[in-house]
């Protein structure tokens, strides 16, 4: 498996901090950040403190992060990483939060697909019964390639049967364009399809840490539904 460079800094409107690490592609376990001068974890270092961003590089391809307590497992904070040199401080505000002693903050690069006409593509799906992290390496430009959970590789029925999709939020690899988004149902019929686009600095992007977001969704999840993204390549 290969690795990269990431850097998160961490901070409130009196302090900063920045984390480092070199982190394994696809993948979460191992790729903690320890702070860049005392090689401490996020809840060890500033445990209390009130933060409100977290700007977050990475090498190449794309990247999500998350702020996790180590012992309970539950995730207080997740967001997306943009390719080092084209960070916004403002862009990277989260909702406030106290960090807990027990926080670190973990990371899930994806390398640049080697493979012509492919595309590494991450998605943070948000269901009426959790958030997971997607995933997927499309085999074709603007094909439908079916994406599953970092987690355990189920489909989006297998994993939030009987919940409501509220939320998508879709990043391709650096340079490389979200043609669209589907949500098939049982029967395999496309019951929603939104268009995505680029990502700065690629000409056409308007943000640099997605290239679809859609929020306020109410979808039925069957046992069967599926989500689907066509992209292309850069």
């Amino acid at each position: 498996m290969t690795t990269q460079a990431v850097t998160a800094t961490v901070g409130g409107p009196t302090f900063s901090k920045i984390f480092t690490d070199t982190a394994t592609d696809d993948k979460w376990d191992g790729n903690v950040g320890l702070d860049s001068l005392s090689s401490q974890s996020l809840g060890i270092l500033i445990p209390g403190a009130q933060i409100n961003n977290v700007c977050a590089t990475y090498t190449a391809g794309a990247m999500a992060w998350r702020i996790q307590n180590a012992q309970t497992l539950q995730v207080q904070r997740r967001g997306w990483g943009s390719k080092v040199g084209n960070s916004c401080y403002k862009s990277c505000m989260i909702a406030p939060y106290t960090v807990n002693p027990n926080d670190i903050i973990t990371f899930y690069p994806m390398a640049v697909d080697a493979t012509a006409n492919d595309t590494s593509v991450l998605a943070w799906v948000t269901t009426s019964k959790g958030t997971e992290l997607f995933s997927v390496q499309t085999t074709a430009d603007n094909t439908a390639t079916a994406m599953t959970s970092v987690v355990n590789g189920q489909s989006l029925g297998d994993m939030f049967f009987g919940s409501r999709l509220l939320s998508i939020e879709v990043v391709g690899e650096d340079g490389a364009t979200i043609n669209s988004m589907q949500v098939l149902d049982n029967q395999g019929g496309v019951i929603w399809s939104a268009l995505g686009n680029t990502r700065m600095p690629t000409a056409g992007g308007t943000t640099m840490y997605y290239n679809l977001k859609a929020d306020g969704l109410n979808l039925p999840v069957g046992k069967g539904s599926v989500l689907n993204v066509l992209a292309t390549s850069a």
